[in-house]
């Protein structure tokens, strides 16, 4: 699976403006919702809260990947944000999450959703990638950080 299979250039969010873990995720909502209108935003946002309080989704070094299932869904998909200033998302390492990367599948996918968040893990264990990806400026230069991340392997 590839990260560009299920994240679409307009599903990224260059500059968030949350400052909390609720606000993230309503803003990483918001920007899939922009992108699949048919998405249930509210109810997302609720899967993404329910999913948060089984154990944080950030996992160090600036990263999170919150993830949950929503009926409707019809593939998984993925957003992309990036927070200049970083977030208190209760990281493991307890640094301010910087890097989001919000995977949604559909109620009844087990596998993708897997391979997805396994993908997404994979990429950013990498140093170099995560550093392009904090400098990126725009959704622009941020997509073709990650389509040139993902045509490597």
């Amino acid at each position: 699976m590839k990260i560009l299979d299920i994240l679409d250039p307009e599903a990224i969010v260059p500059e968030m403006r949350a400052t909390s873990k609720p606000e993230a995720l309503q803003e990483l909502a918001a920007a899939l919702a922009k992108v699949h209108p048919t998405t249930d935003q509210e109810r997302l946002v609720e899967a993404l809260l329910e999913r948060e309080e089984l154990g944080s989704t950030a996992i160090g070094e600036g990263i999170a990947i919150p993830h949950g299932k929503l009926p409707g869904i019809g593939n998984v998909v993925a957003v992309f944000g990036r927070s200049p200033a970083g977030i208190d998302f209760d990281s493991l390492d307890g640094s301010p999450t910087r890097l989001f990367f919000l995977l949604v599948a559909p109620e009844d996918s087990a596998g993708v959703h897997l391979k997805a968040l396994a993908r997404i893990s994979r990429l950013l264990k990498d140093r170099g990638f995560r550093e392009r990806l904090f400098a990126g400026a725009t959704r622009e230069a941020l997509f073709a950080t990650i389509r040139d991340e993902d045509e490597k392997y």
